[in-house]
């Protein structure tokens, strides 16, 4: 594979102004993926280079704080997968196949695989903080994380996923969500989030979180503090006949009294045997139809921004950044409904 130097993209994007705030009516029929969107509603401006040279550097040194704006580098070409490893079906495809709309009720045995592949999601992510410090790339990232991945048995869900060319999604300060690992060195004070995702029995298990690489500023401590507690206070109220609406009410709230903004263009989803499914799980204020029953798995995912809440997409077709190059936070678990309120399968 030939390595490129990425340009930017002119798409923006702010999805509540795009499909209205009556979410009933956009949402309920069929789900709406957010690469769909962008790839209805983009205009792409390529500019692709033989020989590599590093973007020009920009920093910030505002109210947001003083860090590097992020430019995609180089990306390498995407790792194997062996042979005796299970392979979710977009593998070979790219393209997952359509889910039912209707929510999946999982039993007992389902339930138990989705323990298995997130206990997996979570050893991975927590491991991922042995290997941050400045200098290191997201890209060696990656390959550490997809071997360790590999190693137990699992398939790395990214990988290959709509054509995503990485095991993990790296997304660094003012890149909101789906950032491709590449081969920029981390710099003192940048803050990342590492997601993670692993195929394990024919179950994906998912989860996120933010790392920081050596000193950090007290503006990108209090985002990082604010998106986790926006997350827990979500998870708190989930439980059987609970509407799924409420939880991006309870997160608004918290963004709101605290000056933040939700990035409204990515959701939660159901998840199980599919790597996205029904219920869509909005984490800003909505009407989202549906209640909480047990038995049903999926994340909750807020992406918190210390700027606006509209995004650019690169033209790699992944990479969101906000257009204010304010950064970002997300945190991210899988929650299971109980009898009793919720386990966090990634905890």
């Amino acid at each position: 594979m030939t390595n490129t130097f990425i340009s930017q993209k002119v798409t923006i994007i702010n999805v509540q102004t795009m499909l209205g705030k009556n979410l009933i009516s956009n949402f309920s029929s069929s789900r709406i993926f957010f690469n769909e969107i962008f790839r209805n509603n983009a205009k792409i401006l390529s500019c692709k280079c033989s020989n590599f040279t590093p973007p020009e550097q920009k920093i910030i040194n505002n109210s947001f704080g003083k860090y590097q704006v992020i430019f995609p580098w180089l990306v390498s070409p995407r790792k194997k997968v062996p042979s005796y490893i299970p392979k979710p079906p977009y593998h070979e495809t790219l393209f997952p196949e359509d889910t039912n709309d209707v929510i999946e009720i999982k039993n007992d045995n389902q339930i138990e695989c989705m323990r298995e592949s997130c206990q997996l999601a979570k050893t991975v992510l927590n491991n991922v903080g042995l290997f941050i410090k400045p200098g290191i790339t997201t890209d060696y990232l990656d390959e550490q994380i997809h071997e360790i991945i590999i190693n137990n048995g699992a398939y790395p869900s990214p990988l290959n996923y709509r054509n995503f060319p990485k095991s993990i999604c790296t997304s660094v300060n003012n890149v909101a969500c789906h950032g491709i690992p590449d081969n920029r060195p981390l710099q003192n004070g940048d803050i990342l989030n590492v997601d993670v995702t692993v195929y394990l029995n024919g179950y994906h298990g998912d989860c996120s979180k933010m790392f920081v690489v050596g000193e950090i500023d007290s503006e990108a401590k209090r985002l990082i503090n604010i998106t986790k507690s926006c997350l827990n206070a979500a998870i708190k109220i989930c439980k059987p006949n609970e509407n799924f609406c409420n939880i991006g009410n309870v997160i608004e709230a918290i963004a709101d009294k605290n000056n933040l903004s939700i990035v409204p263009a990515f959701v939660g989803h159901g998840i199980g045997q599919y790597f996205h499914g029904p219920p869509d799980i909005f984490h800003f204020a909505n009407d989202y139809p549906g209640k909480m029953c047990p038995g049903m798995t999926f994340t909750i995912e807020p992406v918190l921004s210390q700027g606006g809440n509209e995004i650019e997409i690169l033209d790699d077709g992944w990479t969101a950044v906000t257009t204010d190059d304010a950064r970002t936070a997300q945190f991210e678990h899988t929650i299971l409904i109980t009898n009793q309120g919720c386990d966090i399968l990634t905890y």
